[in-house]
């Protein structure tokens, strides 16, 4: 397949509102997506290939509120991506800041490990105690720094993908579908039958 073809993510609703969070007293325009319709859409988003970009085919009924609705669609959803990629970017900020941190504490102990076993083996004279001495200031001294080379080596890598894929839905190309409620051919997504059933 093409590289500039879309990965289509496709819902349907029977009200835009269904979308948002009910109690989020902001406009609709800067109104929180509804914890189901965020796990569905990313949920989905995380199946699809990662090189290209993504669409979201949102089906609703064919009435003039709707439709006033689904017109601050692109802009509602764009900002929302937007901000919880930043919300993201934040944890990511901090895992270094705390990484940072962590391992000037940890390099601290090391260093303070190693001349500790320096010290003790000059003052032990029986080698196989000296040697068991040394060796734990020696393990003491790298297990300080386990956390942080942990945080530097493994845990920032899942933290970017996520915010990478909010990116890329925050500059989804949003394609409003109305349909007519009595006869529609429209198949029902999950995110609908996982709503329907409430």
């Amino acid at each position: 397949m093409s590289k500039s073809a879309e990965n289509v993510i496709e819902i349907r609703v029977d009200e835009i509102a269904q979308l948002f969070h009910t109690l989020d007293p902001f406009p609709f325009r800067e109104k929180d997506l509804d914890r189901e319709a965020e796990e569905y859409i990313v949920g989905w988003a995380r199946e699809l290939p990662a090189d290209r970009p993504f669409k979201v085919v949102v089906h609703y009924p064919n009435n003039e509120s709707q439709a006033d609705l689904a017109r601050d669609l692109p802009e509602a959803l764009g900002k929302y991506f937007a901000g919880r990629a930043a919300v993201i970017q934040g944890d990511l900020n901090e895992l270094f800041r705390i990484g940072r941190r962590s391992l000037a504490i940890g390099v601290a102990i090391l260093i303070a490990c190693l001349l500790g076993a320096n010290l003790v083996s000059g003052l032990l004279a029986d080698a196989p105690s000296r040697r068991i001495v040394q060796e734990s200031f020696l393990i003491l001294g790298w297990v300080a720094n386990w956390r942080p080379l942990e945080i530097f080596l493994y845990d920032w890598w899942p933290i970017v993908r996520r915010r990478d894929l909010y990116r890329r839905l925050s500059v989804a190309a949003i394609e409003k579908k109305p349909y007519t409620q009595q006869g529609s051919s429209v198949r029902r997504t999950a995110f609908e039958q996982r709503t329907a059933v409430k």
